[in-house]
């Protein structure tokens, strides 16, 4: 399968799912074709709602939906879903647990050039610290697949967030272990713990080859797209088995995955923790790589880092 946007497999399951459930209902804030939610519309007009560019009345239509006894998946960019609709996201999805599925579009930097106001580098943090609301960060297509086939079954709050643009494959169709609110270790090491979410399990991949092939070190990969619940089991396992632990996400270094994963360790098998996230200021302008390049989110910045700091 050549590379696909996640938003784009969120939208080929929910067409799939649609065609036997009829209860399942789509919402966009002006937003379908971002979200890739077009082919949605079109092949089914009576479960899809325009509201426009109106975010707080897209997740309390959303919720009321809910209340009816409809699925609903409002999609809108992360950005302002989880800022503009705050309020709306904790009272009427989360307190009043209607089964509303929050898709975020285009997070993190997939604005780029866009600037701040189009980043969501603190969604992590705010729809974590929401009591009964799950957040998921899928890497690729494949494992979005396998997360929206359990999604549109349960009944449950959730926040899902993913990029812009299509992502390398960090699995295969045919080869994409995934256990519904459990960590996917993708290799096991002794040296260093990479504990990645989202975008950021690929280079977290690249540099277990990297340190391997040039440096001789051993490192464990956990794809920790389940946020919330957190898999703080995977998180132990992989501390225990390596000097230093390295969490890498496309966030504010607070309150996010970093935060939640030094936590963890220091409770339970205290070990040196570093935090890779974005930093605490406006990320420069440019593409989402050129984003990764600078701030070193790649492959060949993270084995830099656990290279230095096993030294």
């Amino acid at each position: 399968m050549a590379n696909v946007a996640n938003k784009q497999m969120i939208c080929n399951v929910l067409m799939d799912a649609a065609k036997d459930d009829k209860d399942i209902v789509v919402l966009c804030s002006d937003s379908r074709g971002s979200a890739s939610a077009t082919p949605f519309a079109n092949a089914f007009p009576e479960q899809f709602v325009e509201v426009g560019i109106a975010e707080q009345d897209l997740v309390g239509i959303a919720a009321g939906l809910a209340r009816c006894g409809k699925r609903s998946f409002p999609m809108s960019p992360a950005c302002f879903l989880t800022t503009r609709s705050y309020e709306q996201c904790k009272v009427d999805v989360a307190y009043s647990h209607t089964n509303v599925k929050l898709i975020g579009i285009s997070g993190g930097v997939s604005y780029g050039a866009l600037g701040m106001s189009h980043h969501s580098a603190q969604d992590i943090a705010a729809m974590s610290s929401v009591p009964g609301m799950r957040v998921y960060l899928p890497s690729d297509c494949h494992q979005t697949k396998k997360l929206m086939e359990h999604l549109v079954k349960d009944n449950e709050p959730a926040y899902i967030r993913v990029g812009r643009n299509a992502v390398p494959e960090v699995y295969s169709e045919d080869d994409c272990p995934f256990v519904m609110d459990k960590a996917t270790v993708i290799c096991k090491g002794t040296d260093v713990a990479f504990i990645a979410c989202g975008e950021m399990v690929l280079p977290a991949k690249q540099a277990a080859a990297i340190l391997k092939e040039k440096h001789g070190i051993s490192a464990t990969v956990v794809d920790m797209y389940c946020v919330k619940p957190l898999d703080k089991d995977a998180i132990i396992e992989a501390a225990q088995n390596a000097k230093v632990v390295i969490s890498v996400e496309e966030h504010s270094p607070f309150g996010g995955l970093g935060s939640m994963v030094a936590q963890v360790v220091g409770e339970n098998c205290p070990r040196k923790c570093l935090t890779l996230a974005l930093p605490d200021a406006p990320v420069i302008t440019g593409t989402s790589q050129e984003v990764f390049n600078y701030y070193g989110l790649t492959g060949e910045g993270l084995a830099a880092t656990a290279v230095k700091a096993l030294a």
